[in-house]
């Protein structure tokens, strides 16, 4: 039998936790008994610097449940690095890792599935949603929208996928080669290659707690997707940038032509327009530049993205 573990990144979820051990818990024992996994298989809780009773309860678990575990990160480092830290924390125990989120509104039933596709020799199981109805209209038709738009962008990217996904030792071994301080795990694991399907599930809502990643959040996750994939932002602005100059030598002649015709023009809505045009185009050219050189930045500093303080076995 192949032992699996079970990786749930945690920041401040002290009203979910309890009931997320007891489903998990459930969902292992069941799969013990049918002989699809190993004794050994384990629930690890990685508490990813919270401020509530998270990691307290967390140790509680581990002291009645021998299949429950738990990493405490030396301080918060977001959810991107809290989930590699676990994944990479337990690679070495583990045949195969599902991530998954502490609210369980990922179908926890689509594990069955994910060890199954396992067994049939996939390295990769994605969990992707079947269908958005549970979220509002604005969530919906952005992620939708951000999807679409950063596949438009060369990214390889798997639709309505998030980070609920089965990864073989094997896959992990390969996740640890790429050494991105900028993390954007959706972007970087289809990079991995070897064999890999998905499974579909609907999600479910929250049943407790508040999501953690409110608009702020979500917009500068898109930003770092898209910023750590893709260099055509700046070869859009090039274009932009080269047709407004190609525009204003037509205007040149033009203007050229009316002044030496004895034609002249009085008012100043154009030139205010077109001095605020192109003001707010250079001010987005700088900013999306510095985007990238900021990485650049972080990136040669190659600081560690993460500190493990304690690991409950």
């Amino acid at each position: 039998m192949k032992k699996l573990y079970l990786v749930i990144p945690c920041y401040n979820e002290e009203e979910v936790i309890n009931e997320t051990a007891k489903q998990l818990v459930s969902k292992l024992k069941c799969l013990m008994d049918k002989d699809k996994i190993d004794q050994e298989s384990k629930i690890v809780f990685v508490d990813d610097g919270s401020k509530d009773r998270t990691w307290e309860m967390i140790c509680e678990l581990n002291n009645d449940n021998e299949c429950i575990r738990g990493i405490k990160l030396s301080r918060n480092k977001g959810h991107q690095n809290a989930l590699l830290a676990g994944l990479l924390t337990v690679k070495e125990e583990a045949d195969m890792v599902i991530s998954l989120d502490a609210d369980l509104q990922d179908d926890i039933n689509a594990i069955d599935e994910m060890v199954d596709k396992y067994h049939e020799g996939c390295d990769i199981v994605y969990g992707v949603r079947s269908q958005r109805d549970k979220d509002s209209l604005f969530k919906k038709y952005t992620a939708q929208g951000f999807y679409k738009f950063i596949k438009m962008l060369g990214v390889e990217i798997v639709y309505n996928h998030a980070d609920y996904r089965l990864m073989s030792s094997r896959a992990l071994d390969a996740l640890e080669e790429h050494k991105e301080v900028n993390l954007f795990l959706r972007g970087i694991i289809p990079l991995i290659g070897f064999k890999t399907d998905v499974v579909t599930y609907e999600r479910s809502e929250r049943f407790a707690g508040e999501s953690k990643y409110p608009l702020k959040k979500m917009l500068a996750f898109a930003l770092e997707g898209i910023t750590s994939f893709s260099i055509k932002p700046i070869r859009i602005i090039t274009a932009i940038g080269s047709l407004i100059f190609t525009i204003s030598l037509v205007f040149l002649c033009y203007f050229l032509v009316s002044h030496f015709r004895g034609y002249t023009v009085k008012g100043w809505t154009s030139t205010i327009v077109s001095v605020w045009a192109l003001g707010g185009f250079q001010l987005l050219a700088i900013g999306m530049i510095g985007e990238y050189i900021g990485k650049m930045y972080l990136e040669t500093k190659a600081r560690p993205k993460f500190f493990v303080d304690k690991y409950l076995k």
